[in-house]
């Protein structure tokens, strides 16, 4: 919820600068911000939408096997998942130390400060990161279990038709 309030709050903060600019002035800094706000709530949305099995996935292999065989396929592609997550998580921290160490500001009118942008940005990567570990745990256990149709419920693809028309 609060990542689309967030969204909202940009939505509403660039309409007020193109009417704005239409008067003849500007509030300045619209796409600075907008990309601050940008950063942090793709971070924090892609745990949701791991949640939701909102991830593209190309899996024409994964429909042509048995239960077992899916199930074998998800846990791959959430290793992967989980794996390149914690990279990108791990590899933020630095950006966001440098930042703290030296008071960086970013070289605009603004000169935000830019640990306030980048922390929440380095959170939403970790929280995602924890996301992709917890789900990926939770499907071994079930695939382990026997339980094929609740690890697919998990950590599945999510078919809307089994055929596709054209």
């Amino acid at each position: 919820m609060l990542i689309g309030i967030l969204l909202l709050l940009c939505v509403v903060f660039i309409l007020a600068e193109i009417i704005i600019r239409k008067l003849g002035a500007s509030l300045g800094g619209t796409d600075e911000v907008s990309g601050y706000v940008m950063a942090i709530v793709t971070s924090w949305g892609m745990g949701f939408a791991l949640l939701e099995l909102s991830h593209v996935r190309i899996d024409f292999l994964r429909g042509r096997v048995n239960a077992l065989g899916r199930s074998l396929f998800d846990l791959l592609s959430m290793t992967v998942l989980s794996v390149t997550i914690t990279v990108i998580a791990f590899r933020s921290w630095p950006v966001v130390e440098r930042s703290i160490i030296n008071g960086s500001r970013a070289n605009t009118p603004l000169e935000t400060p830019l640990q306030l942008v980048q922390i929440p940005w380095f959170a939403g990567w970790v929280w995602f990161a924890v996301v992709a570990w917890v789900t990926l745990l939770a499907a071994v256990l079930l695939v382990l279990r026997g339980e094929f149709s609740r690890s697919e419920a998990a950590i599945g693809t999510f078919v809307e038709d089994e055929e596709i028309h054209i």
